[in-house]
């Protein structure tokens, strides 16, 4: 029945029966779904002096805000995020620095996690810093390595950072290498760098530890065509993992290959002759053997003087990048060129200029435009 209807029906009634004590009487209005009273607040942004002192004090949660603004695009976050890094450089650098790759399914999360537990039960502080593949077409990425790392996600003692690899060279984070000091700077004295793996180049993390630590699976066809050489001669120490069961055989053969392949390899620079070891996350078999490896390669560099000399390197390669990533940006949030760019792109996907005329006329504009800028 229509509500027009109704109100005629209710006329009608009272009309006809004024001494009765019946009235209808008239429904509420539809209430708010949202409180009419509900304002939501916006977070206070900490400001670098309180960033920094949170971080020294060993705050999780603004270390992890810190790293936040370290990884943002953001101009204004950049900034900031470059004074935070400066004050805490002078507490960083006490650290462990190890880089982790491997094949894929060679259980780089597992082995981290069982190790972690061990590092930890020897007083360290462990941060680790996941790098997760993101997507070539939406760049998302999936970031679950604290799924992953359940028993240590919870441990008091070890920071765990899934960060998207953006694309960016080897599969490591962007930011990582700021992230590192800030991790430092925060009270942690060892840093796993888990990259995507074996695939990419592997360059970007390994100019950033102190030792780089490959993977690798026993049983999966010839195992030494199962990596690339660049790789293998990167590696300071290897380990073949999931040593257990009917596979500790064949871990124990590849060992003993991958063993005699890297004695063929010119003596590294730091003067350590690359060891491999069998491990199993499961049985926790190997993991103290490959620990005491890190320990043992970790004396050695220091005591010939290669730690510091591979950290200066190090530094002087990180500054070369960070002045060419700021001329990227700078270039591409130019805005002559954010309004020429994309007339150039056409021009180059229609054959009517070649890339390189492009890319010279482009400069050409940038550069103008900042001798512009400069003389007003």
């Amino acid at each position: 029945m229509s509500h027009t209807r109704i109100e005629h029906y209710e006329k009608e009634y009272a009309d006809t029966h004024h001494d009765t004590a019946l009235n209808v009487t008239q429904g509420v209005e539809d209430q708010p779904i949202v409180n009419p009273y509900f304002t939501r607040r916006k977070k206070r942004a900490l400001t670098t002096d309180e960033y920094v002192a949170g971080i020294l004090a060993g705050n999780i949660t603004v270390l992890s805000q810190a790293i936040t603004l370290v990884e943002s695009n953001n101009p204004d976050h950049y900034a900031q995020a470059q004074q935070i890094i400066e004050a805490c450089l002078p507490h960083a650098g006490n650290s462990v620095r190890i880089g982790i790759t491997g094949v894929p399914g060679a259980g780089k999360s597992t082995f981290i996690e069982a190790v972690g537990n061990m590092v930890t039960s020897l007083r360290h502080k462990l941060a680790v810093l996941a790098i997760d593949p993101s997507s070539e077409r939406s760049g998302g990425s999936i970031l679950g390595d604290k799924t992953r790392m359940e028993s240590i996600s919870t441990n008091p003692d070890v920071f765990i950072r899934p960060s998207p690899s953006a694309g960016s060279l080897g599969g490591v984070a962007r930011k990582t290498r700021e992230t590192v000091v800030l991790c430092e700077a925060a009270g942690f004295d060892v840093i796993f760098i888990e990259t995507v793996g074996v695939g990419q180049s592997e360059t970007a993390v390994h100019s950033m530890v102190d030792l780089f630590m490959l993977l690798q699976i026993s049983g999966a066809g010839d195992e030494l065509q199962g990596i690339k050489r660049g790789i293998m001669e990167m590696a300071d120490l290897m380990v073949i993992t999931k040593a257990d069961g009917e596979n500790i055989h064949k871990a124990e053969l590849a060992r003993t290959q991958f063993q005699g392949a890297l004695r063929l390899f010119p003596m590294p620079e730091s003067g350590w002759r690359p060891k491999v070891y069998t491990s199993s996350a499961v049985t926790k078999t190997g993991l103290e053997e490959v620990w005491k490896g890190v320990e043992e390669y970790l004396d050695h560099i220091k005591a010939n003087g290669y730690f510091r000399h591979n950290r200066n390197r190090q530094n002087k390669y990180w500054m070369y990048e960070s002045i060419d990533e700021a001329l990227r940006n700078s270039f591409y949030r130019d805005p002559a060129i954010e309004a020429r760019v994309g007339d150039y792109e056409r021009r180059v996907l229609e054959d009517r200029i070649s890339s390189f005329v492009a890319a010279k006329e482009l400069l050409d504009i940038y550069f103008d435009d900042a001798a512009s800028r400069k003389i007003r």
